[in-house]
């Protein structure tokens, strides 16, 4: 299957403001993208891109004075299969694990491991370990914080997310993301688009998704635990240890956000 997807993102600025972007699909789907993939911006400015450390696409600018829109449209192939499931995939011992992949059992800016341990362990000390846990770990966060555009809160912590029980779907992650660290699974978060391909659709307007993978058996797989069951058509942008590492924008000076629009859709 064929989905089109994209954005178109507007700022206002007093003053030049330098900006970083992720907003580039991740270079593991890029040979997914039919024909161009490129970003666009009205009025123009020079863009450099480079690879951060997590091997996300980043874009570099410096936003002028007055109205900046970004946008992007573009076209990728999917398998049109829902995400995989390995119930069998088996936690590995930390000292077995990969050097690359110990970054994603500690605590992050979001993921705050230190207030959530015993925690973590006196709910899911118990449960069989590899993917039985992780899925144990999903179906608590999905049914112990309750989803609201509105309860958006750039702020908010893994650990203020299980205490206050609402959120967006990056505290769903954060908090899943945490919980599988505190129980020595590496753990990393992601962000990209995910459409209402499969499901009945959402009335809500469309945004940017995030969701989590975790290091099984020697991958990394897949995992939602706001939604808390396989989807189709996930396009990844970036992955990190948490929302820190993956803003779609970071900016560097005075401006405000004055429009935002994603769309992704299947082609028919």
């Amino acid at each position: 299957m064929q989905i089109r997807a994209g954005y178109e993102i507007t700022y206002s600025c007093p003053q030049p403001t330098p900006m970083l972007l992720a907003l580039s699909v991740h270079p593991s789907r890029m040979p997914d993208v039919i024909g161009q993939h490129s970003i666009s911006f009205d009025p123009w400015v020079p863009a450099t891109d480079y690879w951060d450390s997590f091997g996300n696409i980043c874009t570099r600018i410096v936003a002028p004075p007055g109205n900046l829109a970004i946008r992007a449209d573009f076209v990728v192939q999917d398998s049109g299969l829902p995400d995989p499931v390995y119930p069998y995939a088996m936690q590995q011992r930390v000292e077995d694990l990969p050097n690359e992949v110990l970054v994603f059992l500690l605590g992050s800016r979001y993921c705050d491991t230190d207030k959530l341990h015993q925690t973590a362990w006196s709910l899911f000390g118990g449960t069989p370990e590899g993917w039985p846990r992780v899925q144990a770990i999903c179906d608590y966060v999905h049914d112990r914080i309750m989803f609201g555009y509105d309860f958006a809160d750039s702020t908010r912590t893994a650990s203020d997310g299980l205490a206050g029980g609402r959120g967006v779907c990056r505290d769903f992650a954060h908090l899943a993301v945490a919980l599988c660290r505190c129980m020595n699974i590496p753990a990393r978060y992601c962000t990209g688009y995910l459409g209402d391909i499969g499901v009945p659709p959402v009335p809500a307007p469309m945004d940017f998704s995030a969701w989590f993978e975790v290091y099984l058996g020697g991958d990394w797989h897949t995992f939602d635990a706001r939604h808390n069951t396989p989807r189709i058509g996930r396009v990844v942008m970036a992955r990190g240890r948490d929302a820190t590492d993956v803003a779609i924008t970071t900016t560097f000076g005075p401006c405000v956000l004055t429009g935002f629009k994603v769309h992704t859709d299947e082609v028919a």
